[in-house]
């Protein structure tokens, strides 16, 4: 028998009874649709046609002969991860610079790196590189920031994964960007470049700080991103440090400054916001702007606690990112699911905070809001892109299963991502990605690392 919601997907009104035969039939499993008050379906059968998903049904289907069929039985099938943050092209540096506070990290070796190694073939093999792992891993949506994103934006196209891809500006020579004065129009270049070039990647900005992007540039990259219709990333309130700098250079507190600016607004994604401060919190809920947690990265370099409890008691839009390999060092969401939960935990000594079905929403529903694309991707149902993954119960830590969020969050790991798919199509399947050369791909980041190497 078909639940009524199930009946109802069938019939969306987006394909009117679309009764057409799917590309794609992944059948049986645990299906956490993460629609709102739905339960799991157990079962499940859910069909996709080109990039889309036309039926969802519980139990089997008739046989579909042209379909490609993927086995979900002992599985839990669910929507593909969003990273909200990364510099997916920092893969180059896993390991280069570890145990180091930010600002040395930052300035006395990621950037001197940065400056010597990276160039357009460089950041290609390492963006590919990081796309490989998040395949591996269940992320099919990511927001990255980072330099020679023209590098960067083939790469995902290469991988097949969905990006909002943000070309990097900051006020000092950059690479791909030596003249800093020139930081706005290489931004503008950018995003009129891949403006409606894609159908997986967009174009964004993304500015460093507020203390290496002066209030012009702010001001500039804000009016840049409202002409694209994109959302504007920034690095907010990271350490104690930062926040110092703003006070001593504004007489403002960060998001004060950011709201003087009139940039505190739903088209801003604040990633970090360690040391936001209560008044700045209730600003940016009222402003309607979103926060990226970042739990590892911030405490490998000891960036303090977000205020987690208190964005989610304020109703802030909230995201979870990895951040890049260099400060975190892995990009495996289901980790940084793990750790924010349990910090959040921790940090109010309170073990019913930031639950599993919380942090399950960043990487899905709440991380495809922020990014504009909750229309497209962040649940499973009826006329939605087919970005799903399925994970593999048939692991020992994952045996037994009574509540499937409480399971991906507290015991799952990105290695027991058995498929992926992304806008309708296969880029893993038992655990095989179908359509890239990983070894080719290792290869060529391991030839780049033995150049940095010679920095260290």
């Amino acid at each position: 028998m078909v639940p009524a919601r199930e009946a109802r997907r069938r019939s969306g009104p987006e394909h009117n009874g679309n009764t057409d035969v799917p590309d794609i039939v992944i059948r049986g499993g645990t299906l956490l649709t993460m629609v709102e008050g739905e339960s799991p379906v157990e079962d499940a059968t859910i069909l996709i046609q080109g990039d889309r998903i036309i039926q969802i049904l519980q139990g089997d289907c008739p046989s579909v002969h042209r379909a490609e069929l993927l086995d979900a039985r002992h599985c839990i099938v669910m929507p593909g991860l969003v990273n909200a943050h990364g510099h997916t092209a920092m893969t180059l540096f896993r390991g280069f610079a570890d145990d180091l506070p930010l600002k040395e990290w930052l300035f006395t070796k990621i950037f001197p790196a940065e400056s010597a190694f990276l160039s357009p073939d460089s950041v290609y093999w390492g963006a590919l590189l990081g796309c490989v792992e998040m395949i591996a891993s269940g992320t099919t949506t990511v927001s990255d920031g980072y330099f020679y994103q023209d590098a960067t934006a083939q790469a995902f196209q290469k991988a097949g994964l969905r990006a909002l891809v943000a070309q990097g500006v900051i006020d000092f020579p950059a690479p791909g960007v030596p003249d800093p004065r020139e930081n706005l129009n290489a931004g503008r270049a950018f995003m009129e470049k891949w403006s409606g070039a894609s159908d997986l990647v967009r174009p964004g900005l993304f500015c460093h700080s507020l203390t290496t992007c002066s209030e012009t540039t702010l001001r500039g990259a804000g009016r840049v991103s409202e002409q694209f219709s994109s959302p504007l990333q920034v690095h907010l309130s990271e350490t104690e440090e930062e926040v110092h700098e703003v006070l001593k250079r504004t007489g403002k507190r960060p998001a004060v400054y950011l709201d003087g600016l009139d940039l505190l607004t739903d088209g801003l994604i604040a990633v970090h916001g360690v040391h936001l401060s209560d008044e700045e919190i209730d600003l940016i809920a009222r402003r309607g702007a979103a926060v990226v947690h970042c739990p590892e990265s911030n405490m490998k370099l000891a960036s303090g606690v977000a205020k987690i409890p208190r964005m989610l008691e304020r109703g802030v839009l909230l995201g979870l990112g990895t951040d890049g390999a260099a400060s975190n060092n892995n990009l495996d969401l289901f980790q940084e699911m793990d750790t924010a939960a349990k910090l959040g935990k921790v940090y109010t000594l309170d073990p019913m905070n930031t639950g599993a079905a919380t942090v399950l929403k960043m990487v899905t529903v709440w991380g495809a809001r922020m990014l504009g694309l909750e229309k497209e991707i962040g649940t499973i149902e009826v006329g939605k892109k087919a970005d799903i993954i399925a994970v593999d119960l048939q692991r020992p830590h994952l045996v037994p299963l009574y509540h499937p969020m409480s399971t991906l969050v507290y015991a799952a790991s990105g290695g027991d991502v058995k498929d992926v798919i992304v806008h309708g199509k296969i880029l893993m399947r038992d655990r095989r990605i179908t359509h890239l050369d990983t070894e080719e791909v290792m290869a060529r980041v391991r030839e780049i690392s033995d150049t940095v190497r010679t920095l260290s």
